[in-house]
């Protein structure tokens, strides 16, 4: 094991460092990932021979679900190789894509691939480290060790993300780079992706500067360019994430990067031609397969598209990732196609699959009356239109009640199917409203566009989302001039309203703010609080990352600490 160094100046493998670390790793537990079952066997002997007693196995993607749904692991030892096609690398990405293991988790990849060490240094989700077959119990337990000792450095760092305390981070990430030299860079990275969060633009542009001073790395490169983009500089932005391409082609990130860049630019065919380059390299990102299916079908490109959603149904296959989208994306590229019969037998498939989800079942009714119409059938699919729409207001009333989102992917195919059947008018309502709910999702935008535009109507589609976006604008005036006026109740009232009748992420996260404005002013009010709580909690559904999101609950953290009460409460 190299020599690292502490926080007290003394060595990590000095004699009594290593006993307390060694100490800490038999308290660890342990989930062991390998499709064979004696390899899980060997290395459990190998750790039980380090002391480590607490350990779990898992043969499949499916059990690794149940055992971190179940218990809180220390440690994750994943072979690469999984039992459905997908690799570790991919199996990280879902569950930190799912949050179903903390940061605080070590997570290590063993492989027989050498290769492996020349990818795992610029992975999007990086593992802790990885090991390479074989290896002995010593080599085992000083990867552990070391992993466990950086986890303890950065520990205070990932208590307050996972309680969203990003300031209380940013503190943190301070502290480890004064005090802990060795860790210093991941300390900023994590700094500067905290300021992004936060919307300090400028701040995390300043640390990534300074990462690169000291040190060319393609993170570093891309949160810069992160941050010009942010501030509107698309050209800077883009030529540094072509950079990147060029020094580090195995940095993944960089592509979606560019893609995003190209179609803030209006240049959706570079933004396709981006992606696909991408997924070539990662075919197994489910995630990446599906920006492509929807770039392609933007583009009219259905085969591209086909191809795209395809991977994703047969990668997504058991993973947290599969959604009814899934199915409906695949089906509805299928019917552009002119293959009615292949979209039936996805349509098929996902009624087997997802047997009792209303969702499913709307949207097996969606896609079958665009079959029928398709095959000039109108009167059929008019029937199956009318059930649609009574099931998808039933479904919005759960989704109000329960919380559970409906589609609204899904929600623009049944508006698509109502043009076709001569609905017009349910159409235009069901477009409003999911244009209302998501006027910062451009590819959703997207998707209202193309359909306006396929069925002949693309004045009517262009006034439509300009009618939606002047409504926006007007009722959130409303109610931040109120605010500013100081009339907080006002603003409240008509926030609060605004975020009802239309609960996009900006009304959302208003509404939250303009109700810890008067809690700050007026004094606690746990009904209030409530209120916002739950308007803060739809607004992490629509984006966790959004800075707008952040700076809500930096605002709720610190009302509720003035009036010492818990921020949920």
């Amino acid at each position: 094991m190299n020599h690292k160094t502490a926080g007290n100046g003394s060595p990590l493998d000095d004699e009594e460092m290593l006993l307390v670390l060694q100490h800490s790793l038999t308290k660890k537990r342990v989930l062991l990932i390998d499709r064979h079952p004696p390899a899980r066997d060997a290395l459990r002997l190998m750790l039980g021979a380090l002391g480590v007693t607490a350990v779990h196995g898992a043969g499949n993607s499916a059990e690794v679900i149940r055992q971190v749904k179940a218990n809180r692991f220390d440690i994750i030892l994943s072979d690469f190789v999984l039992d459905d096609g997908r690799d570790g690398q991919q199996l990280l990405e879902e569950l930190r894509h799912a949050h179903l293991i903390p940061l605080a988790t070590v997570y290590m990849i063993i492989t027989s691939e050498r290769g492996y060490t020349n990818v795992v240094a610029l992975a999007e989700l990086a593992p802790d480290d990885y090991l390479i077959k074989p290896f002995t119990a010593e080599q085992l337990q000083g990867r552990l060790v070391r992993a466990i000792y950086k986890k303890h450095v950065l520990r205070k760092i990932y208590e307050h993300i996972e309680a969203s305390e990003l300031l209380e981070a940013v503190a943190s990430c301070d502290r480890v780079i004064q005090q802990q030299p060795l860790y210093m860079y991941d300390a900023l990275r994590f700094k500067g992706e905290l300021l992004h969060q936060l919307g300090r633009t400028q701040e995390a542009e300043e640390v990534y500067r300074r990462v690169l001073e000291g040190r060319v790395v393609p993170w570093a490169k891309m949160g810069l360019a992160t941050a010009l983009r942010d501030r509107n500089a698309l050209d800077e932005a883009k030529q540094l994430a072509e950079q990147v391409l060029l020094e580090a082609p195995e940095f993944l990130s960089a592509y979606d990067f560019l893609a995003s860049v190209h179609e803030a630019q209006g240049r959706l065919q570079e933004a396709q031609l981006v992606l696909q380059r991408a997924a070539e390299a990662s075919p197994h990102n489910t995630v990446r397969q599906r920006l492509v299916g929807d770039v392609a079908a933007r583009n009219k490109d259905f085969l591209v598209a086909e191809k795209a959603y395809s991977k994703v149904m047969e990668r997504s296959r058991g993973s947290l990732l599969r959604s009814v989208d899934d199915f409906a994306n695949l089906s509805r590229v299928l019917v552009e196609r002119g293959d009615v019969e292949a979209s039936r037998r996805i349509v098929g498939e996902m009624k087997r699959e997802l047997r009792g989800d209303k969702q499913a079942t709307l949207a097996a009714l969606v896609v079958e009356s665009l079959c029928l119409e398709r095959e000039g059938a109108p009167a059929k699919a008019t029937q199956l239109i009318d059930q649609a729409l009574e099931m998808q207001q039933e479904l919005s009333a759960e989704a109000s009640e329960k919380g559970r989102p409906v589609s609204q992917r899904l929600a623009v195919d049944l508006a698509h199917a109502c043009i076709a059947t001569g609905k017009q008018a349910d159409a235009e309502r069901i477009m409003r409203q999911v244009a209302a709910e998501n006027n910062d999702d451009n590819h959703l935008l997207g998707h209202i566009h193309n359909v306006f535009e396929k069925t002949g109507q693309v004045d009517t589609g262009k006034a439509l989302l300009a009618e939606v976006s002047k409504e926006i604008v007007r009722l959130n005036n409303e109610g931040v001039m109120g605010a500013r006026a100081g009339n907080f109740e006002e603003s409240v009232r008509l926030l609060m309203q605004a975020a009802d009748q239309m609960p996009n992420l900006q009304f959302l996260v208003n509404a939250a703010k303009a109700i810890y404005t008067l809690l700050d002013k007026r004094g606690w009010n746990d009904e209030l609080a409530q209120r916002a709580g739950e308007y803060l909690a739809r607004a992490q559904q629509k984006d966790r990352k959004s800075p707008k999101v952040a700076s809500a609950k930096q605002m709720q953290l610190a009302v509720a600490k003035k009036y010492g009460v818990g921020p949920d409460s």
